[in-house]
């Protein structure tokens, strides 16, 4: 496929989410108060005046919207010969394929919407956290049974790695979650994490059949639109927040997203490939795994809310909240686009991307000691 012809299918995923989810997050901003979705200061919060939620519903109409427009289109051009006919030979081919994940798309977007809707809820009313806890894990055992999603992790044992994959989504839906706790924190780093993975997926080829992973790819870059959408709104200082339902979708989206890629075959000459993933979270695994370990140490509990977060903390550095903001982004970038060269180096090249990432998260580590030794 031409860099033409990909640059536009990127355009094509991206311009529609992002228009639909700009449009209605902006319509969900002025109507928040008449549906219940305001998010008032309290004593963990940042914010000292009353802010729409529900930025994450915005999201999630920017991804339904565009999917199902694409769905009709591919489906109106894979059963006209017509219009088949007048397609560039380099989309025409992939048109079967497409057509033969529909179902599987709709299936993700179901679940994902289920997770938006407990967001919702949450957003309005609160909910337990093992009413949470229990439906989202509900939900990724679901996908990953039904769906058939698995980790490639090289694991001869299929019940622990249904039960690894299940976990990673959990993981990311609660990682995305704890880092929405600033403007223009969570749905950055989300664009940022999810751009350069479908990159990733673009330029290195699936190693069963040695094509671009187009389907997984323009999923990423269809919630990356949507998130941009919604950060025209939520840039600092916010006009409206993500909310639970929105963190939640997108979490969701991601880590199903990256459970459907093929990073190394298992006997491909890249199978370090495989650890993509986690060098493209890393930041926000860092974030909540070491905000759980300090509520643990404390005898709190890992799902009580507080300001002890990573962006929290720089800014008990001194800096202000844009810069805590910034640092994150840098420092997810950093890490993210080491794993674009994973597929493209050896063994040892693979081991100083991994160390390079450990070195990152040592020096966030460290800078965030210099306050504790004051």
């Amino acid at each position: 496929m031409s860099a033409g012809t990909l640059t536009l299918l990127v355009i094509a995923a991206i311009l529609p989410s992002w228009l639909i989810s700009w449009v209605a997050v902006g319509w969900i901003r002025h109507a928040a108060q008449r549906l219940g979705l305001l998010d008032k200061p309290g004593e963990r919060k940042v914010h000292t005046t009353p802010i729409p939620l529900g930025g994450g519903l915005g999201i999630w109409a920017g991804v339904v919207g565009t999917l199902a427009a694409a769905t009709l289109a591919v489906w109106l051009a894979g059963n006209n010969a017509e219009l088949t006919s007048r397609l560039p030979e380099s989309i025409a081919r992939y048109l079967p394929g497409l057509l033969g994940k529909v179902a599987e798309i709709w299936v993700i977007v179901a679940c994902g919407t289920v997770l938006m809707i407990l967001g919702l809820i949450d957003d309005r009313r609160g909910i337990a956290w093992w009413v949470r806890l229990g439906v989202e894990v509900l939900v990724a055992t679901f996908c990953v049974v039904w769906q058939g999603l698995q980790l490639t992790a090289f694991i001869p044992v299929p019940w622990l790695t249904s039960a690894l994959s299940v976990l990673w989504i959990v993981a990311l839906i609660n990682a995305f979650n704890m880092l929405d706790n600033m403007d223009g924190l969570s749905g950055g780093v989300a664009a940022i994490s999810a751009s350069l993975l479908a990159c990733m997926l673009l330029t290195s080829p699936d190693p069963s059949g040695g094509q671009p992973q187009l389907f997984v790819a323009m999923m990423l870059f269809v919630a990356v639109g949507a998130i941009l959408g919604f950060l025209c709104h939520n840039w600092p200082p916010a006009k409206i927040f993500m909310g639970d339902a929105g963190s939640y979708f997108v979490g969701f989206w991601i880590a199903v997203a990256t459970l459907l890629a093929t990073y190394a075959g298992y006997q491909g000459d890249t199978p370090h490939a495989v650890v993509a993933p986690l060098i493209v979270m890393a930041i926000p695994l860092y974030d909540m795994t070491s905000v759980i370990w300090i509520r643990l140490r404390e005898g709190r509990s890992p799902f009580e809310a507080d300001k002890r977060h990573f962006s929290h903390r720089l800014v008990d550095l001194g800096m202000t909240k844009k810069q805590a903001v910034l640092t994150i982004y840098l420092a997810t970038g950093t890490c993210a686009v080491g794993a674009l060269l994973l597929p493209r180096v050896d063994m040892w090249g693979a081991g100083l991307i991994v160390l390079s990432t450990l070195l990152v998260l040592g020096l966030v580590v460290m800078l965030e000691s210099v306050r504790q030794n004051d």
